[in-house]
């Protein structure tokens, strides 16, 4: 290939690229699904505005409301506003996914990158060690994350970036390889282009789309994750309102007939993750159909 010639398909994919963020390319599932992780991240950024009382004001004569004017889902055995609650607990339970799929994804990027540019034992050292962090539960690790730290969301975020990183530098390293060996790369390096200009102005951007798709999915799992924590005691630590210990504290409500602390905030949990793995899923068909 002429270096003209890789000029102009380098020039070809970045029209695309632009022609795919005007026309949007995820479908009409995937704009629902955008539209319902805007209206929860609206609400995470507008708590104290739109919630109707202070998530953590108590009201012991008031436990276990029905829907009211005044509770519009009721309260649980603190009389506490579960609506208020759950606006409030959108924050912690967006901002832990959020900083663990940030962490993993640069990790696991730059690792993915690096591998495939430089290749050789770099590359097989990088493989065989992503395996063996891959080969460990990632809830496991934040377990033990917890147990050797302390309860609570930094360590378990820490522990879930750390067990992420695999499955963001497999998927990104198998995409950057195939980008690696087509002859517009052997072209620029034939002009003398510097191999980590190449990587990070032509390759990166080349695989930036399956990078977001696959850290939109990993968001979606790491919310479960992190709620999963939560319920148990590990993750966010009381009184703060997190979605996943809400569920938890909510179990003694469901034995008492008052579900709806733990109702709600589960439902919330599924919405918000089919949300985010719909979206996920047509980011990856709209890269897949591009590449």
């Amino acid at each position: 290939m002429s270096a003209t010639a890789a000029v102009r398909r380098i020039g070809a994919r970045r029209a695309e690229r632009r022609l795919a963020r005007r026309t949007g390319g995820i479908g009409v599932s995937g704009r629902v699904a955008a539209v319902l992780l805007g209206i929860v991240v609206c609400g995470a950024l507008l708590a104290p505005l739109v919630s109707p009382h202070a998530p953590n004001a108590v009201d012991l004569s008031g436990a276990y409301q029905d829907s009211s004017g005044a509770h519009p889902l009721g309260t649980d055995a603190s009389g506490r506003d579960i609506l208020s609650r759950l606006v409030h607990g959108s924050r912690t339970a967006l901002i832990g996914p959020f900083l663990v799929v940030l962490i993993s994804t640069l990790l696991g990027t730059v690792l993915a990158l690096a591998a495939v540019w430089f290749g050789g034992w770099f590359d097989q050292m990088v493989v065989r060690v992503v395996d063996a962090v891959f080969a460990f539960p990632g809830l496991l690790l934040a377990i033990l994350a917890t147990a050797l730290f302390g309860s609570g969301l930094p360590a378990a975020v820490v522990a879930l970036s750390v067990a992420y990183v695999p499955y963001i530098a497999r998927i990104v390293r198998s995409a950057a390889l195939r980008e690696r060996n087509l002859p517009y790369i052997a072209a620029l390096q034939v002009q003398g282009v510097h191999g980590l200009r190449i990587a990070l102005g032509h390759i990166l951007p080349n695989v930036g789309g399956l990078i977001v798709a696959n850290a939109t999915l990993a968001f979606g799992f790491a919310l479960m994750d992190l709620a999963g924590l939560s319920f148990i005691g590990l993750g966010v630590q009381p009184p703060t309102s997190d979605w996943g210990a809400m569920v938890g504290s909510g179990m003694s409500g469901v034995l008492q007939q008052h579900p709806q602390e733990a109702l709600f905030a589960s439902a919330l949990i599924v919405v918000t993750v089919g949300a985010v793995n719909m979206l996920g899923d047509r980011l990856t068909e709209r890269w897949e159909a591009r590449s």
